[in-house]
């Protein structure tokens, strides 16, 4: 197939771009490299079916060419990560809604399959044993600026699902969880490939709050597997799909994980979370549930955290 792939040289997108060249496909990307980097494309620059276009999905002229030219859709670009919101909230904002806008009306009038990829921002302060696709959301006061990005998140959902309710348009929703892998830079908030720099370097781990708040992790390549069997099923089209791993770990015991799988000799400090983010901003527990993908499609995450320390720090080795 003729595939593009929006935000394709960020960190999940170049894994993407990867694995569907492998798969016999031909890719394009549109990127503005905002968060995104050229070196995440080094593997996939010399292909002859890998197109790179640098350029913003605001630019409605220059997606209505692209879109048109593609037989499907997969919709990655967004601002991302918790400082990057908070620090360019309006930015973020349009970014997020008005780009998800421009591709769900260009792809409904060319008639090209949108998968949407979203994010678990959108349950908020829910901390539910297991985050069904249907549960509520919990947030806090919009003029808290860190739920900007769940506020986007969840109207980009939103329009999806009415463009394939009210005008048949085949969209796929994805929810990710605390996605992580090689490739992924913790300058935007990332906590494992932070921690795993700073073990490499035998520098200090730094936790935000008191490091009993839980997470799961998943690796980027399980991820990979999910989006791809997700994307070319035919009975996930307008349907909302969790994509994570619900193993459950303090961010204390990561850190201590962390150390322990990288033989490093830091140590760990705790810094008010407030100093950092500002009040009111962190997430106590985020835990999803997969049992909806499972039926679907029969995928389940194959990757343990151990894995996930290794690859990451086999890659950074190469640049420390």
């Amino acid at each position: 197939m003729k595939i593009l792939v929006t935000g394709g040289a960020g960190f999940i997108g170049s894994h993407l771009c990867q694995r569907l060249l492998n798969d016999g496909h031909n890719v394009t990307v549109i990127d503005n490299l905002s968060t995104g980097g050229m070196q995440n494309l080094a593997l996939v620059m010399q292909s002859s079916s890998f197109t790179f276009v640098q350029g913003s999905i605001l630019d409605v002229a220059k997606l209505e060419i692209l879109i048109r030219d593609t037989e499907y859709v997969f919709h990655l670009a967004a601002a991302v990560g918790v400082l990057n919101i908070i620090k360019s909230p309006l930015e973020s904002l349009i970014t997020n809604i008005r780009g998800t806008e421009n591709i769900l009306e260009i792809a409904y009038l060319a008639n090209k399959p949108v998968f949407l990829s979203s994010s678990s921002e959108v349950y908020g302060k829910n901390t539910a044993d297991s985050l069904k696709e249907g549960d509520d959301r919990i947030l806090g006061s919009p003029l808290t600026l860190r739920w900007s990005y769940s506020e986007a998140k969840s109207i980009d959902e939103s329009l999806a699902y009415a463009y394939f309710s009210e005008r048949n348009l085949e969209t796929r929703i994805v929810r990710f969880f605390n996605t992580v892998g090689p490739r992924q830079l913790g300058a935007y908030g990332m906590v494992v490939p932070r921690f795993v720099e700073s073990a490499l370097r035998n520098e200090p781990l730094t936790i935000y709050g008191n490091g009993k708040q839980t997470r799961c992790f998943i690796h980027v390549h399980d991820v990979i597997d999910a989006i791809l069997s997700v994307a070319f099923a035919t009975n996930t089209i307008g349907k909302v799909v969790n994509i994570g791993n619900n193993s459950e770990i303090s961010i204390t015991e990561l850190a201590k994980k962390v150390i322990l799988e990288t033989d490093s000799k830091s140590t760990i400090v705790y810094i008010p979370y407030e100093e950092a983010y500002g009040s009111g901003l962190d997430m106590e527990r985020r835990v999803p549930n997969i049992d909806l993908i499972n039926e679907l499609v029969g995928w389940k995450p194959q990757r343990n955290l151990t894995n996930i320390i290794s690859d990451i720090s086999t890659e950074m080795k190469k640049s420390l």
